[in-house]
């Protein structure tokens, strides 16, 4: 048996001249307008990546640069929290201690009123007391002298009498 080979498969030289020939006039075709516009297409989709890629990079050293701006800022705002809270610390403890000098002075001058109000009760009380010593005295004088008295010893026992009689208050 025999095989028998498909005239579509075997090679005939005038199909294969003209399909070289269609083949070499389609690229000196596309040499002249084909291959410039393509590679200009390509070279501009290169530029354009490149320049994406520049831009990507720019973009993430902004980002970086923004977070660690960002990170300083947070520092800052946190030294700036501690700056306030210790001066309000600061002025709390003025206040408290301000406060407490008031007090400390408002009381010392309550003891010092209060001292000098006893002082003048005392005073009042002392002067009070040398009146009716004084009155006493005056009363048991003018006793005295009211009665008449002829001696000397009835005299005497008539003061002595009234000193017993009398008492101090």
């Amino acid at each position: 048996m025999l095989l028998e080979i498909n005239p579509l498969v075997l090679p005939d030289p005038g199909l294969m001249i003209w399909s070289a020939l269609a083949f070499l006039i389609l690229l000196f075709v596309l040499g002249k307008f084909g291959w410039k516009p393509i590679m200009k297409a390509i070279s501009e989709r290169e530029q354009g990546i490149n320049d994406s890629l520049a831009t990507a990079e720019k973009v993430r050293a902004e980002m970086a640069q923004l977070k660690s701006d960002n990170e300083i800022l947070l520092v800052q705002a946190r030294e700036e929290r501690a700056q306030i809270l210790k001066e309000a610390k600061e002025i709390k403890d003025k206040m408290i201690n301000e406060a407490k000098e008031q007090a400390k002075e408002a009381a010392v001058k309550i003891m010092g009123d209060t001292q000098q109000a006893i002082e003048n009760q005392k005073m009042a009380a002392l002067i009070d007391l040398k009146n009716q010593v004084g009155n006493m005295v005056v009363e048991v004088s003018e006793k005295i002298l009211r009665r008449e008295l002829s001696n000397k010893p009835e005299q005497e026992n008539y003061i002595k009498q009234l000193t017993s009689e009398i008492k101090l208050n």
